[in-house]
């Protein structure tokens, strides 16, 4: 996980699952890592990872096509 940048950070499943999936769509490898304790799920968030060559391009298609 050294080598992947964080692109997008939520404590919701369902977001950042179709952050992945967006991010897919445009050809960016994408993966979600959850953060949450693995216990009860009530601490910690999920996050959304790229390559660090692709992170800027993930940032601008999360800020610009993506709302909630």
């Amino acid at each position: 996980m050294d080598k992947w940048q964080k692109v997008f950070e939520t404590d919701t499943g369902i977001r950042a699952e179709i952050v992945k999936g967006v991010l897919i769509e445009h050809e960016i490898g994408a993966i979600v890592l959850n953060k949450k304790e693995s216990v009860y799920q009530i601490n910690g968030t999920y996050q959304v990872m790229v390559a660090p060559e692709h992170a800027l391009r993930a940032i601008n298609i999360i800020k610009n096509e993506i709302s909630f």
